[in-house]
């Protein structure tokens, strides 16, 4: 990966939850820089804090300590309001279970944000039409939710993401309510918006099927940063199964993920 200029900073990031009489330390003095245009995979356990580093690069989330800075920005000293300007206009959302609007069909699904953020409906128009043309649903713009698959679903989250031209896309377990194969083209395409866009992708995801893809991999472990690894760096052969990361992975034609993280 060629290293783009620096798009987000986080410092001595924490974020606590009280539980009762319990007090639960989610984040523990992260500290990361994410470079426009890169592929970051955000993986970890259940219960790692994958998921609130996610949220709090997202600006879904405020911390009970630290900064989040993007595109110059520190999200932590946004109002709601100016948070949720900042996520419409900066930041697309990809969810496992998609999030699509059931009643209303692809173009609608993605044309609403962009509605939301002050196009007008023929510039709306036009831009869902591009995007969704772009992941390959050009011929399913009139189509319900429950008239496509799974795959087809993900692929209008995608191309909702995308509409508003966002600096960063999140994906949040992309892959996780689809079959193999099926999530591997949705890996795929995610990294190939990522180059031709220029777009940051992070994923928090579990599946190691995108340790191929990613340009980075953070392994996040009891709230902190375990490691973080370049691509590059991995031992990932063609036709070889090879420890990675802690990961087993087996890459005999489709680069398929079997077994376990052991640590991170």
């Amino acid at each position: 990966m060629s290293q783009g200029e620096m798009l987000i900073r986080v410092r001595d990031l924490n974020k606590t939850f009280n539980l009762g009489k319990t007090v639960v330390h989610a984040l523990k003095d992260i500290n990361l820089e994410i470079f426009q245009g890169e592929y970051l995979s955000i993986m970890g356990p259940s219960g790692s804090g994958k998921s609130t580093l996610f949220n709090m690069i997202g600006a879904l989330d405020r911390p009970s300590s630290g900064d989040v800075e993007v595109a110059g920005v520190n999200l932590t000293k946004l109002t709601p309001r100016q948070l949720a300007h900042f996520r419409g206009n900066h930041i697309g959302y990809v969810f496992q279970s998609y999030n699509l609007l059931p009643a209303y069909d692809a173009i609608t699904n993605v044309s609403m944000p962009l509605l939301f953020s002050g196009k007008s409906p023929e510039e709306a128009h036009q831009r869902a039409t591009e995007v969704l043309t772009r992941v390959g649903l050009g011929h399913r713009l009139t189509h319900r939710p429950d008239e496509m698959s799974g795959g087809q679903q993900q692929r209008v989250a995608v191309a909702r993401a995308l509409a508003n031209s966002p600096a960063i896309i999140l994906a949040d377990e992309p892959t996780a309510n689809l079959d193999l194969v099926t999530g591997e083209e949705i890996i795929n395409l995610l990294s190939a918006l990522s180059k031709e866009f220029n777009v940051t992708v992070i994923s928090a995801t579990h599946d190691h099927k995108m340790l191929a893809t990613s340009d980075r991999i953070l392994w996040i472990k009891d709230g902190g940063i375990d490691r973080l690894e370049r691509r590059e760096d991995l031992d990932i052969r063609i036709g070889t199964v090879s420890e990675v990361g802690g990961a087993k992975i087996d890459e005999g034609g489709k680069k398929s993920a079997e077994a376990a993280q052991k640590s991170g």
